[in-house]
């Protein structure tokens, strides 16, 4: 049996955060990013991270010595090649932890406790202020937890407006951006803090939410998510430390395993000062707006009482705050802002839906231009105007990191503010999702996501030797020993909903890249005598059109046969054709002549079961000189009709993909898919725009 091949490439002390205003956000974001003078930066001639704290002793000693007593982060490790960022806490960083334990020498610590504080304070990859935002970093740390950084502005100073830097909201850094040869170290003043806590319990703490965390413990919800860390996933070493070489297209990948495999949670939580303003006071205030909204949605099941039912509207109510994956905060849509240009902001958002937590439901992530910065819930607008259909929701605004003020990153999930109330509701079902919804591949399970599928990438030949030079990055100037072209690959009962066999199928992640064809820069390859299955997520109740978006002409994409629901979708489509190839009949609209001619081309292509590319989005050149070049303009980024189905919004429905053609290294490139309503792809009130 060949083997196939499935991947994705991946891509306490805030002392002046009290005196920060709102009219300072545009400026504290923006100052975040700015760059300072090169004659700032301390830069290493040959000392690496070790030897640049050991050369400062007197300053980290207790923090060698922490690192020294730790099995879990070898010092040697930071005498090595390769790209770390170190978060250096000071003798009196770690004098001061020590205290608020009852502690007088890092001796007294456990080694538990030495692994988890060296590991904390390392990430094995570099990250300069320059590159700070005001959220979490993209990279987790050595202890597989990520940092979120908030940048904050100390508006006493009106002519400078300096910024200080806070880990995890305590840990402030006190000395930024040494550069040593393999990273940078930042020296902070506190330990950073990591919690234990699992998702429901860390809330439980935060008393501005204590309405809503009510409701999650009468539910029962609480005890859905305390899952950290799959037991039963095993890897062997080889796996997730040797890289394996993977032919996609025209470039060469370098495919890891994950090491563990962990569940996540995220949480979209409205504080009590939100639920006032809809004279919302109490646990039974809470249940009565739930029954309004649920009663009207599911009449049939009105009359349940029992909150720990799934179909309870105050159940319902919770389960749809909460997604069953870890998305921090400026994950849940693309957030590179090089990647974000190359959407046409002003036709399409920045946009991506998730299933939630509610049985049957999702939810849409919405990061507008034209307003004020943020990620927005069940938003459906452009900018701050009516979409092409005249339909404009405002939605939930998401608070970013810096801006809700306290750490909300737990063991095995984050918890975010929103500034209004969401549900499922009819409004919601009805109005916001009744669109065009256009899933990214990596969304399309809750494994992808918390294993990181945001990430940003480097392309390259990633150190393959078996495929020579002409494959990988454009320039020449890449060095695989630096920037290694890195995966993220799956196994088979590792990746919720999905089924594959690793006998026959390898799949991965690829990461974000300005130069890359696909679609948010990333997608999933899928590689061998591949044969997948895969749930599409729930849609609201009605008719609705299948598409899957693939790169195509390449020899090595095979011939595919797709199944919804178990029946075969038309014949096999090959996807060694280019688009211009006659049976699929891809034409330039310049070739087209007016609008006219171009609607009646697409009407005629969309008939034949094909639709070009989006006009919404498209690559760059990696240094940024080619300009963007509009999915609709490629001839090989096209998107095939394979069938149309009634959803009743509570039933689940399954889509196969299976090679046909006897290859060793056939790839599928599954970029997106698209659940259309009737309403859009039948033209019954517009006719679908070209975005």
């Amino acid at each position: 049996m060949k083997q196939t091949f499935l991947y994705l490439l991946l891509p306490s002390k805030l002392p002046k955060l009290a005196i920060m205003i709102a009219s300072l956000m545009p400026l504290l974001l923006a100052s975040c990013d700015d760059t300072p003078d090169e004659q700032y930066y301390y830069t290493s001639k040959g000392e690496m991270a070790n030897n640049y704290l050991l050369s400062r002793s007197e300053t980290f000693s207790k923090f060698i010595d922490i690192i020294h007593r730790s099995s879990m982060v070898n010092f040697d490790l930071l005498g090595t090649y390769g790209s770390y960022t170190v978060f250096a806490p000071t003798n009196e960083a770690v004098d001061r932890y020590l205290a608020s334990r009852g502690l007088t020498s890092v001796e007294q610590l456990s080694s538990a406790d030495c692994d988890t504080i060296a590991a904390t304070h390392i990430i094995e990859q570099s990250f300069f202020t320059t590159t700070f935002s005001d959220a979490t970093l993209p990279t987790m740390n050595m202890l597989d937890r990520y940092l979120t950084i908030t940048c904050v502005v100390d508006s006493t100073d009106d002519k400078n407006l300096p910024i200080s830097y806070f880990v995890n909201s305590e840990a402030c850094i006190i000395h930024p951006d040494d550069s040593v040869e393999n990273g940078v170290v930042h020296t902070v003043d506190h330990i950073i803090n990591c919690t234990t806590d699992m998702l429901p319990d860390f809330m439980l703490r935060d008393s501005t939410i204590s309405i809503f965390c009510d409701a999650m413990m009468i539910t029962h919800l609480d005890d859905s998510m305390r899952l950290y860390i799959d037991e039963n996933y095993t890897c062997s070493v080889d796996s997730f430390e040797e890289g394996r070489c993977m032919l996609t297209g025209s470039t060469v990948d370098n495919v890891f395993y994950m090491e563990h495999r962990y569940y996540g949670f995220t949480a979209f939580v409205e504080q009590n000062s939100v639920y006032a303003e809809h004279g919302i006071y109490n646990l039974d205030d809470l249940r009565r707006y739930a029954h309004e909204i649920y009663d009207d949605m599911y009449p049939e099941d009105a009359g349940i009482t029992d909150e720990t039912d799934r179909r309870n509207a105050l159940n319902r109510f919770i389960s749809y705050h909460f997604l069953p994956e870890r998305i921090i905060y400026n994950m849940l849509t693309p957030d590179n802002k090089l990647l974000s240009s190359n959407f046409d902001r002003r036709h399409w958002d920045v946009a991506d839906w998730y299933e939630t937590m509610m049985p049957h439901s999702i939810l849409k992530v919405s990061y507008p231009s034209g307003i004020q910065t943020g990620r927005y819930i069940n938003r459906r607008g452009l900018q701050n105007r009516p979409d092409s259909r005249g339909v404009f929701v405002p939605g939930a605004r998401v608070m970013a990191p810096a801006e809700s003020g306290v750490n909300q990153l737990a063991v095995n999930g984050v918890y975010h503010y929103i500034k209004d109330i969401i549900h499922y509701g009819r409004e919601t079902q009805e109005v916001v999702l009744n669109e065009r919804l256009r899933f990214d591949a990596t969304t399309l399970s809750p494994d992808f996501m918390t294993s990181g599928a945001r990430r940003h990438g480097v392309r390259g030949v990633g150190g393959c030797p078996e495929y020579p030079g002409q494959y990988g990055l454009r320039s020449t100037s890449y060095d695989p020993e630096q920037n290694p072209n890195t995966c993220i690959a799956f196994k088979s009962g590792s990746v919720k909903n999905w089924q594959f066999s690793d006998n026959q199928t390898h799949l991965h992640l690829r990461n974000s890249y300005l130069d890359f064809w696909s679609y948010q820069g990333d997608e999933i390859q899928i590689t061998g005598m591949y044969d997948v299955k895969f749930k599409i997520p729930p849609v609201p109740e009605g008719d609705y059109e299948l598409r899957i978006q693939v790169c195509i002409g390449f020899d090595t994409r095979g011939i595919i046969q797709v199944y919804f629901d178990g029946a075969a979708c038309g014949i096999p489509v090959d996807l060694r054709r280019h688009g211009d190839d006659p049976s699929i009949g891809w034409r330039s609209d310049e070739s087209l002549g007016d609008e006219e001619a171009i609607s009646a081309y697409d009407k005629a292509l969309h008939n034949r079961g094909w639709m070009k590319g989006p006009l919404s989005y498209g690559g760059t050149s990696a240094d940024g000189s080619g300009g963007r070049t509009p999915q609709r303009s490629i001839r090989d980024d096209m998107r095939r009709i394979y069938t149309t189905f009634h959803s009743d919004g509570k039933t689940d429905h399954w889509v196969r993909v299976q090679q046909k053609l006897e290859t060793s290294n056939g790839s599928f490139a599954f970029d997106y898919m698209e659940l259309c309503p009737r309403s859009v792809y039948n033209n019954e009130l517009y006719v679908e725009d070209k975005y």
